[in-house]
């Protein structure tokens, strides 16, 4: 057998173009190209070294973060919006101040460069319409109804998808980070329901086959060596995660307390034609793990996990937001490489069984 192995998204961005880049201040300038370019030649070819049978671009491009690439700079939204409540720190969205609501760029432009210089398939991860959702304000917007918003957000992401695998990614990852923080936010669960909800919409504008190509990523964030709601129960998620009309799910799982408790829960709720892909290296640990406790992270979860079904990843991206450098960009390689390494040896063992 072959376990599949696959990155989240982000990679840490070369110093040279995060200092550039908080120097003319947004990202946008076009004296950035050539850094840029360099950049993902860079990501691809030591992700490629890393023997990764699927890779990314390292999100190397995507303006700020990969919560608000697809907004940044909208002239109708404002800089208070909802905030992201990291422990030690806050991130913020945009808040929409005025319809309608339309994206400023789409992820398919960054498959173009990663596809003409990768050797192996890329994935491309796009935000959720649930996260985007948090832009619109509670009290409302005068002439622009939220039916109305909803209506043209779920157009957007309909067209950022199918341009991703018209254009020929491997696979559309669709970020839902914000699914545990729902339920920090709301304990009561009705916040999660109204993203599962809203995000099944979206997967339902996507045909079967479609959907077998889309994966959905869940974490409890992952920015500056912190997190957003590492303390909710994934108990409280993954009954509703698993309702999701994907046919992959990425999980962190090596930075939880209780893995095993976790992966009883997995099995508990997914479902016969899902795959699962489990968190194996955790992004922001310094530490760097060793092939043998990534082999033996597999093999407990395949204790649970049908190996048939049974993918590994990261945990998370190691640079969601381009200004984070908690990471190094060799520590994120060394991981991933360690990841690979351990999930050949788990399927050595599986594979022999």
């Amino acid at each position: 057998m072959v376990l599949p192995t696959e990155p989240i998204g982000s990679i840490p961005r070369p110093l040279e173009l995060i200092q550039a880049i908080g120097v003319d201040g947004d990202g946008t300038d076009p004296r950035l190209e050539p850094l840029y370019e360099a950049a993902i030649r860079d990501t691809i070819e030591c992700f490629e070294a890393t023997g990764s049978p699927v890779i990314t671009d390292g999100e190397q491009r995507k303006f700020q973060n990969f919560w608000t690439y697809s907004v940044y700079g909208m002239p109708n939204a404002s800089a208070d919006g909802f905030r992201i409540p990291f422990t030690g720190h806050t991130r913020r969205m945009p808040r929409l101040t005025a319809g309608p609501f339309r994206y400023m760029r789409y992820a398919d432009q960054y498959l173009d460069p990663a596809l003409r210089l990768a050797r192996v398939p890329v994935k491309q991860a796009v935000i959720s319409p649930s996260a985007l959702s948090l832009m619109y304000p509670p009290e409302g917007i005068p002439g622009y109804t939220r039916q109305q918003f909803i209506d043209d957000l779920l157009r957007e992401h309909e067209s950022e998808v199918r341009r991703c695998l018209h254009k020929g990614a491997y696979k559309v990852q669709i970020d839902f980070t914000e699914g545990r923080l729902a339920i920090k936010i709301d304990p009561s669960g009705s916040l999660l329901s109204s993203f599962i909800d809203l995000n099944n919409l979206a997967l339902a504008r996507l045909s079967t086959e479609e959907r077998r190509r889309i994966g959905v990523h869940t974490c409890p964030g992952a920015d500056r060596d912190a997190t957003h709601s590492a303390e909710v129960d994934y108990a409280e998620l993954l009954p509703s995660l698993f309702e999701l009309n994907a046919g992959n799910f990425y999980i962190a799982l090596a930075g939880e307390r209780e893995p095993e408790r976790v992966l009883k829960a997995i099995r508990r709720y997914m479902k016969p034609h899902h795959t699962v892909f489990v968190g194996v290296v955790n992004p922001i640990d310094p530490r760097i793990e060793t092939p043998e406790e990534v082999r033996e992270r597999v093999l407990e979860a395949a204790s649970y996990i049908p190996p048939a079904q049974l993918g590994t990843t990261d945990d998370c991206g190691f640079s969601p937001f381009c200004d984070d450098t908690s990471t190094s960009r060799a520590t994120a390689f060394a991981k991933i490489r360690a990841r690979i390494a351990g999930t050949r040896l788990a399927d050595w063992i599986l594979g022999a069984a």
